[in-house]
């Protein structure tokens, strides 16, 4: 199994290319982006040294369904997904922030919590919250979109405003879409017999008009917890039965590596990144209800360049 983790394409009317953690994007005429998702894995910030095969195929395949499921609620960027890997979407200028909504106190906001931390993003949370309880309602806590190498920040709704990342009648749309995509989310997943967690969002604006844009509902954007057992895990204080990337920063933390200064990342073997591997296609499989169909992996660059430029041609 072979693993995409760098692009260097110069496709048709390219006039540039932005590589972002995961997905390099390439802007086609200033009207279009190319999307390539590869099979590059970050956790706390960082990209790990080795790619994961499938990954970049399963992510995208993931976010096609539900940006195609949501359509009713909020336009958004996609136009065509000519290869596994890549969606071709309408240029949108992004606003630099991603709309994080939270059903259920866990990961970095229950280490907060567990802190003493009481308020996320200018949220007030209640006292005597226990790890992996349901909100009373869904919570909204940006962050910045970080440049690579930085860290994303939380930031709060004031903060939003008084910087002027978008104007109060954007975030109120902002706002509106997240929490309405969250609650279609939500429903989808209670269908495969999922709990989503937590979620971002990322949206931009394209003719003087909202979008949404990036990946949703992915493994790699958001958290699921298995519906069945939840309820006694809970009362019993245990860990939940999860669906997302949280098993990577998991061994990530078992191993000594948090992102932090000074730290290295421990030596990804054969079998971590094969079972990294397996771990997403299960993933894909509960959350869409589909089986994983594999796509040939012996020259993936080829392949897609190939089908970006016919569709671009077309």
């Amino acid at each position: 199994m072979k693993a995409l983790t760098k692009t260097d394409y110069n496709f048709p009317g390219q006039q540039g290319v932005y590589h972002g953690k995961v997905r390099d994007v390439y802007n086609i005429n200033g009207e279009k982006l190319v999307m390539v998702a590869t099979d590059r894995i970050s956790a706390f910030d960082v990209i790990l040294p080795k790619g994961i095969p499938y990954k970049g195929q399963i992510l995208n395949q993931i976010a096609a369904k539900f940006l195609d499921a949501t359509t009713d609620i909020c336009p958004n960027w996609k136009l065509s997904t000519p290869d596994p890997m890549v969606t071709v979407g309408v240029f949108c200028e992004g606003f630099p922030l991603e709309m994080i909504v939270r059903g259920y106190l866990c990961g970095s906001a229950w280490r907060a919590y567990k802190s003493g931390v009481r308020e996320i993003c200018g949220v007030r949370l209640p006292e005597g919250m226990k790890e992996n309880q349901k909100f009373p309602v869904p919570i909204i806590t940006p962050t910045t979109k970080a440049e690579i190498g930085e860290h994303d920040a939380d930031i709060s709704k004031e903060e939003i405003l008084k910087r002027g990342l978008c104007t109060p009648e954007e975030y109120a749309i902002l706002e509106d879409y997240t929490l309405r995509l969250f609650e279609r989310g939500t429903k989808i997943a209670a269908e495969r017999g999922l709990i989503l967690v937590d979620t971002k969002y990322e949206f931009g604006k394209h003719g003087g008009q909202i979008y949404l844009m990036d990946e949703i509902h992915t493994p790699d954007s958001s958290r699921y917890f298995y519906s069945e057992g939840y309820e006694e895990r809970f009362a019993a204080g245990e860990p939940q039965r999860q669906l997302s990337k949280e098993f990577v920063r998991e061994w990530l933390m078992d191993n000594g590596f948090q992102g932090k200064e000074g730290q290295q990342v421990p030596e990804m073997t054969d079998d971590i990144v094969r079972g990294i591997s397996d771990r997403y296609v299960e993933l894909y499989e509960h959350i869409t209800g589909e089986k994983f169909v594999p796509q040939d992996t012996e020259d993936i660059a080829t392949r897609i360049e190939r089908n970006v430029t016919n569709y671009l041609n077309a």
